[in-house]
């Protein structure tokens, strides 16, 4: 199977702009295709993973990518699925998160002289003259088309910056020059992204009459691609400072049954045709199903070694087992607790198993929350200080597991 036809069959593409002219490309290594990413925070997520393993495929079947770190666009924020705007972040907050980007997206995709390539947005877009902008690019964008766009159109009613506005022309120029100055000649994108890379790709045909050429990437998890990445503690981050390897494979671990082949072809490298043999088990071995998808990711993104570990203390906590040694952990210092303990809603929140009190209270009073096999039930039950000397096992629901020790 070609490649183009793989991504088929993977269910990665959304909608494409020329199908014949790019599955040609793409079948025979001749894509120099970019994907952008805004580094509004200091770690890659794993919203952000879909498209490295997107550009890792393509890398692998002879095409070349561009890897665009967002320093100039960072500066306005992208209105994409946004209900508000951004906030605004400084020079130094953005060039901190390029710099993490560029560290995590090191493991998944080969850089080198006649490998892929990483460039940053600000190296250009930061030197653009406003006036000369205007003149020479402002002129070939339509203000009623650009207010036509999915994404301008939902922020109206609430109200859209002047500056947001100008992300579509700023991501339409970074195509343009990427074309000119590399040869770039097809961008990828989420499918929340298609009016802004048909921006691109009219910019780059008006400008030189060369032809250029965008694909989308269809969000995961069924029509909820926003929710991807999310739990009660917030992201799902590839940094194992954020979000532990433990932490990484329960996520997947837990994931619904529904999403569970769907995950499966768009991210894993496990070949199609074992995939399909998955898909005929029996419904009985969904969990079967969810143990290889969490591990192989976690694999992918953290190593063979914590992907072993992770499994190993998923499967003991799940059987009942003692392991707590790879269990996501809270240190927590001598001030934090009084001379009798601490109470469990201030514990909860302590350790980002509730955002507030409140939170943490609902939780305990509908039975949700269990210290050491315990059902916690009472608001006012105190941990004590030796229990936490020991190492307290709190699980939240049925598949969070936390542990809190003081050190």
């Amino acid at each position: 199977m070609e490649i183009y036809e793989e991504l088929q069959a993977r269910g990665l593409i959304a909608q494409v702009t020329d199908e014949k002219e790019i599955r040609e490309l793409i079948n025979h290594g001749g894509a120099r295709f970019y994907i952008g990413f805004d580094p509004t925070a200091d770690s890659l997520h794993v919203g952000h993973f879909m498209a490295l393993c997107l550009m890792k495929r393509l890398q692998m079947a002879g095409n070349k990518p561009v890897v665009l770190i967002g320093g100039g666009t960072g500066h306005i924020g992208d209105p994409s699925g946004r209900t508000d705007m951004r906030s605004m972040m400084t020079v130094e907050t953005i060039n901190h998160n390029c710099a993490c980007f560029k560290k995590q997206m090191e493991r998944f995709i080969e850089f080198g002289d006649d490998a892929a390539l990483m460039v940053n947005n600000a190296d250009w877009l930061l030197e653009l003259k406003y006036i000369e902008l205007l003149r020479d690019v402002g002129a070939c964008f339509s203000v009623n088309n650009m207010l036509r766009a999915e994404c301008y159109k939902q922020r109206m009613e609430k109200g859209l910056s002047f500056l947001e506005f100008n992300y579509m022309i700023m991501q339409a120029y970074d195509f343009y020059h990427l074309n000119e100055t590399y040869g770039c000649n097809m961008q990828f994108g989420g499918d929340d992204q298609w009016s802004n890379m048909l921006a691109g790709t009219e910019l780059i045909r008006r400008k030189t009459g060369k032809d250029a050429y965008a694909m989308t990437i269809t969000l995961l998890l069924n029509s909820e691609g926003k929710k991807m990445g999310k739990t009660a503690k917030g992201a799902v981050w590839l940094d194992p400072a954020k979000t532990t390897p433990f932490e990484f494979y329960q996520y997947w671990r837990n994931i619904d049954d529904a999403d569970v082949m769907k995950c499966m072809r768009m991210l894993t490298f496990i070949p199609l045709e074992k995939i399909d043999e998955m898909e005929a088990w029996d419904g009985s071995r969904i969990n079967e199903k969810k143990e290889i998808l969490a591990y192989d990711l976690t694999k992918l993104v953290h190593g063979e070694a914590e992907a072993e570990k992770a499994q190993t203390a998923a499967r003991a906590l799940f059987a009942g087992g003692g392991d707590d040694s790879n269990m996501p952990t809270t240190e927590l210092a001598d001030s934090d607790i009084d001379a009798s303990g601490i109470n469990i809603l201030d514990l909860l929140v302590l350790c980002k198993l509730a955002p507030s009190k409140s939170e943490a209270r609902r939780n305990v009073q509908q039975g949700g929350v269990l210290v050491d096999g315990e059902k916690a039930d009472d608001i006012a039950m105190i941990i004590s200080k030796d229990a936490l000397k020991a190492g307290v096992k709190i699980r939240r629901g049925k598949k969070v597991y936390h542990r809190a020790i003081i050190k």
